[in-house]
């Protein structure tokens, strides 16, 4: 049978070599990455889904890689991770490790191979890992450590973790080179064969943790072989997954009490009447200081006084969590227990489902001085019966822990605590308080209290100001002003607080944690009112970054006598929201959020200083003149649409009822009334073109244009039924402004491209185009590109000057 086992884990260890290498060949399997790393470079890629390893940071100090997917390490991997300190493979499928996969891992301080498939151990994978201190190889399915000793190299190995399931055999050569270990684990349930000796040459040995479970149950000689190896006065022994039912189980402890061993522990263990029982005998007389039972099930009656004979006086301390009886029952008092109550110090019972401890048994413990019964059944009634009602028992008591029990009232602990006359530490957390009473009855001696997850929403006098350390964390307090002088240490995180509580009430004060409260700010003031503090945890809190707190964070507080203990990454902010998520210590404020009165006092100035500059500047450019006319032009183009359209509904055509809308300055009027318009619209007998030629008909404001229209309408509608548009320029012309309005429509009028060469410009004076403004462009340019008539200082050139006239304005020839 083993043959073919042997066979068939050589097959597969072949079969998956294969696909690793295949894998490896083929260029188109690319590796995943993992950027799941903080500042201290520590990457934490458990949990990924990973089938192979992925690529990190080259800078990375830890790599966690657990509960993955990956079968195979190549030599490929971890090649460039010559930094890296601890590295976690825990819990995945890893069957294949390539001989040089760890070579370049020169600082590896910790390997964890834990819960693999690794058929067998190579001495190879760990030959360059010179600076390896902790080694977990457990629960993989090796039969032995393998040839050569894999470990040799390891000079510096501390802790090592080897066996499971599988584990057959060990023999005295697999474990050359290891000489002294702090921590030793070996999973050896299934262990048959054992080389005497094989342990026996580490030392200094630390702790021992042993699971052999088979070897106690059926190869007494193995186990009892095991333990004198690995037995000395100073080295703890756990025990894990044991079944001891009777005398035979028991009888390789006492190879470990032949070595006067000290402390022993069990884990996960069946225990019947008769192994205690055989296993105080086996202890009678060792100096036995220390017996911790966790995970116990007892399956007797607790008819354990048939060894009261034996010598029990060293033990100091019990330690018993996690406790099933079976049938509880018939479980007998402990009142026949005296031998064993009578000594020892420290007794714990965690979570064993107590509901009392009844008088007469406490009163057995005559020397305790520490009692835990958390996460049990107590109530006040119950708690009243095992601490005799407050009244002369457990007068050495000096720590209580009922934390985690069914108790709700303070006033009933506090009274029965105070017969407690050595008390020091208590500690009543998680348990079920609603409210304080205003007065309590502490013993004087009281220094540590611990009520934190509770329900508690106020603190009253009720707390003894003698107390040097409390834990208020996890209730619902709002804030908190009692006057504690001695106190030293308080805690405070998961309330409500708003604010620090105020220094003077705390003059001693040297430890304050006020952690995932609603505090929004705390400055210099807040904390020079401690005279003594030292450490600060604050974190987690909503804070307000304001340009006062932002400023004392980055500047004073890090320089000053208090120390954030909790980092200051956990200063975050909430508000106000372009910083929410932000870290306080990096925040940058402008001026603008630091100092708003100034910074809108500056730019409302700024505002109206470029207000007063742009107002000046659109002066000089008449820009709001350009606006102005602007408006006017398209309010008078809407109106001009609206009639263009109502006489096309019609049937009508445009129609032209003037040869020439003029446009003059009022001052000019003598020269149009008196000479233009006689000459053009008069016929004259003795004027051949006269004869040949209708009179002109000309187009003049002060008769032509409809009372009761708006102007600018007027103006439009004298350019829309006129053929030309004549302008008589002159200074009056310039400086008038309806003439400009005239001028400016006309301009319009060309841009639009209704007029193309209609406009006319007689000049009544000499006039250069620089004495034409420069916001009449088109007018400027218009002066530049055309021929324009000017009014002859001559007698005998007027003549000429209206025949040019008239032949312009009957469209005779284009240029004047």
């Amino acid at each position: 049978m083993g043959q073919v086992t042997s066979l068939y884990f050589t097959l597969l260890y072949l079969h998956l070599l294969s696909i690793c290498w295949s894998q490896r060949s083929n260029p188109d399997s690319e590796r995943l990455s993992c950027d799941r790393c903080d500042r201290r470079l520590s990457c934490n890629c458990s949990y990924g889904g990973f089938t192979s390893v992925p690529t990190v940071t080259d800078r990375a100090l830890t790599l966690d890689l657990s509960f993955n997917k990956i079968a195979m390490v190549t030599d490929d991997d971890l090649k460039s991770h010559r930094q890296l300190k601890a590295l976690s493979l825990h819990s995945n499928k890893l069957a294949v490790i390539h001989p040089s996969a760890f070579d370049s891992l020169w600082s590896l301080e910790e390997l964890d191979l834990s819960n693999n498939q690794l058929t067998a151990l190579k001495q190879k994978w760990f030959r360059k890992l010179g600076a390896l201190q902790n080694l977990n190889l457990l629960n993989n399915p090796y039969r032995c450590l393998g040839s050569p000793a894999p470990f040799q190299t390891l000079v510096r190995l501390r802790r090592l973790g080897f066996g499971g399931p599988a584990l057959e055999e060990l023999k005295r050569e697999d474990l050359y080179g290891v000489t002294q270990l702090e921590e030793l684990t070996v999973h050896g349930n299934n262990l048959s064969r054992y080389e005497p000796g094989t342990l026996a040459d580490i030392w200094p040995l630390g702790r021992v943790t042993l699971s052999l479970h088979s070897a106690f149950l059926t190869n007494t000689a193995l186990a009892r072989a095991v333990l004198e190896d690995v037995s000395y006065p100073e080295t703890p022994i756990i025990f894990e997954d044991l079944h001891l039912i009777g005398n035979e189980s028991v009888q390789p402890f006492t190879a470990a009490a032949n070595r006067r061993i000290r402390h022993i522990s069990f884990k996960n263990v069946s225990l019947s009447d008769e192994a205690i029982v055989n296993f105080l005998v086996v202890f009678d007389g060792v100096p036995l200081t220390s017996f911790w039972l966790d995970g116990i099930t007892l399956t007797g009656e607790g008819r354990w006084a048939r060894a009261k004979w034996t010598n029990q006086k060293s033990v100091d301390e019990f330690f018993l969590r996690n406790i099933v009886v079976l049938d509880v029952w018939k479980f007998v008092s402990f009142l026949e227990l005296g031998f064993l109550l009578h000594y020892p110090r420290k007794v714990s019972v965690i979570n064993g489902r107590v509901f009392v401890m009844p008088c007469p048994t406490s009163r057995l413990l005559e020397n305790l001085q520490y009692l835990d019964l958390s996460d049990n059944l107590l109530t006040e009634m119950t708690l009243s019966e095992s601490l005799c009602d407050g009244h002369g028992t457990l007068k050495d008591l000096r720590v209580l822990n009922i934390s985690g029990n069914a108790l709700k009232s303070l006033s009933t602990i506090s009274r029965l605590s105070a017969g407690l006359s050595k008390l020091t530490h208590l500690d009543i957390s998680r348990n079920a308080y609603s409210s304080m009473p205003p007065t309590c009855s502490w013993p004087s001696t009281l220094r540590f209290l611990n009520i934190s997850r509770a329900k508690l929403e106020t603190i009253t006098p009720c707390l003894p100001t003698t107390l040097e350390v409390l834990d208020l964390s996890n209730n619902d307090v709002k804030s908190l002003n009692l006057f504690l002088p001695a106190l030293r240490e308080l805690y405070l995180s998961g309330n409500k607080i708003q604010s620090l509580p105020s220094g003077w009430l705390l003059p001693n004060l040297q430890i304050l944690t006020i952690q995932s409260n609603t505090l929004n700010m705390f400055g210099r003031s807040d904390l020079q009112s401690y005279e003594r503090l030292q450490n600060l945890q604050a974190g987690q809190n909503k804070f307000v970054c304001s340009c006062e707190f932002v400023a004392f964070f980055q500047s004073d507080i890090k320089g000053g006598d208090v120390q954030l203990t909790d980092g200051e990454e956990s200063y975050i902010c909430d508000s106000p929201l372009y910083l929410q998520e932000e870290p306080v210590g990096q925040v940058h404020l402008s001026v603008a959020d630091c100092h708003h009165v100034l910074f809108v006092s500056v730019c409302c100035g700024v505002v109206l200083f470029v207000a007063i500059l742009l107002g000046i500047l659109l002066w000089r450019l008449h820009v709001l003149w350009y606006i102005q006319m602007t408006w006017a032009w398209l309010k008078a183009k809407r109106n001009l649409r609206r009639r263009q359209r109502c006489r096309e509904r019609e049937g009508l055509e445009s129609l032209l009822s003037f040869d020439a809308f003029v446009s003059y300055s009022e001052q000019d009027a003598c020269w149009v009334e008196n000479f233009l318009v006689p000459e053009l619209e008069e016929p004259r007998d003795n004027d051949e073109e006269s004869v040949n030629h209708r009179p002109l008909t000309l187009c003049l404001h002060k008769r032509d244009f409809l009372p009761g229209h708006w102007i600018v309408d007027n103006i439009m509608n004298a350019m829309e039924r006129s053929r030309r548009t004549v302008f008589v320029l002159s200074e009056n012309f310039v400086q008038s402004d309806w003439c400009r309005y005239e001028l400016d429509f006309s301009n319009f009028w060309l841009c639009d491209g209704n007029a193309g060469s209609e406009a006319i410009l007689i000049l009544l004076e000499p006039l250069s185009k620089d004495d034409i403004p420069k916001r009449f462009c088109k007018l400027r340019k218009l002066m530049s590109s055309t021929t324009y008539l000017e009014w002859p200082q001559e007698e005998e050139k007027i003549g000429e000057f209206w025949r040019s006239l008239r032949k312009a304005l009957r469209g005779e020839e284009e240029d004047y």
